[in-house]
């Protein structure tokens, strides 16, 4: 029988892996709350339930267990013939990470991975399909190397070149910050063409006010990043629109603009999708 502590959500290890020195001094209350805020207990009722699923069939339980209805658009686009990078915007945190692992993962016989945060690691039945990502601390100066990896492998790789969900920005436009370019240079390098997807969507109010204050404080903590498993329960029982849109041949992206340029043109095309 396997260790049930390795597929649970636990915020007690969660703190003392991720700040060994400061856990200790976190109020008990605080710890609470997070537990609270991230449904520790309701989600892991989910995860014992579908332990001993992996990869895709994990995915595909996660969209029963959040009713999550999804709507797919321009799917004669996906290449059959050749490795790519999908990169979509990030409204949701949730829902959007899932619908598209599960829509590539099943078209392409789960020969996808996806950079994400390296937190997603402690979800087991995802781990098979992360490419783990940690700005900070030991892993840092392994970044490229993994992603590097990513790229020269025979999967199909998912980006959100984001980084992050989407935000309010000024005029009230919900969309993602500005996109990394990484996406470009690799798939240059890597003779990858580029498929541009859109995912409807969007958080709480709650949400993006609180990542403005956060941003209007100086805070540099992703603190609305604590508050992803709340929006995605709030999210439960919708219907998502995916539009997949048609590959950009990675010789597109030449000398005639700088890779943030090309990021930023991709991203142009994914929102007019």
């Amino acid at each position: 029988m396997a260790d049930d502590s390795l597929f649970l959500i636990d915020i007690d290890r969660i703190l003392r892996e991720k700040a060994p020195k400061q856990s200790k001094y976190v109020p008990r209350f605080v710890v609470s709350y997070l537990k609270h805020i991230v449904h520790q207990d309701e989600l892991n009722v989910f995860l014992r339930e579908s332990k001993d699923k992996v990869g895709v069939d994990f995915l595909e339980a996660c969209l029963e267990f959040l009713d999550a209805k999804i709507e797919v658009k321009g799917r004669e686009n996906l290449p059959d013939d050749r490795l790519c990078t999908f990169v979509s915007n990030h409204p949701l945190g949730g829902q959007d990470g899932i619908s598209l692992g599960y829509i590539l993962g099943r078209h392409y016989d789960g020969k996808v991975k996806y950079l994400v945060n390296d937190l997603l690691m402690n979800l087991h039945g995802l781990a098979p399909l992360c490419i783990p990502i940690n700005k900070t601390g030991r892993q840092a100066k392994d970044f490229p190397k993994l992603v590097e990896a990513g790229f020269a492998s025979d999967n199909q790789l998912i980006m959100f070149p984001a980084g992050l969900c989407s935000r309010r920005q000024k005029g009230g436009v919900i969309a993602d910050l500005d996109w990394k370019k990484a996406f470009i240079v690799k798939s240059v390098e890597h003779q990858r063409d580029v498929v541009p997807i859109h995912f409807e969507g969007r958080n709480s109010n709650f949400f993006y006010n609180l990542a403005n204050l956060c941003k209007f404080l100086g805070i540099k903590f992703n603190i609305a990043m604590l508050y992803l498993a709340d929006e995605m329960l709030k999210n439960r029982h919708k219907t998502f629109t995916v539009t997949i849109g048609k590959p950009i041949p990675w010789q597109t992206f030449d000398k005639s603009k700088t890779p943030a340029q090309w990021a930023q043109y991709v991203k142009d095309i994914v929102y007019k999708l």
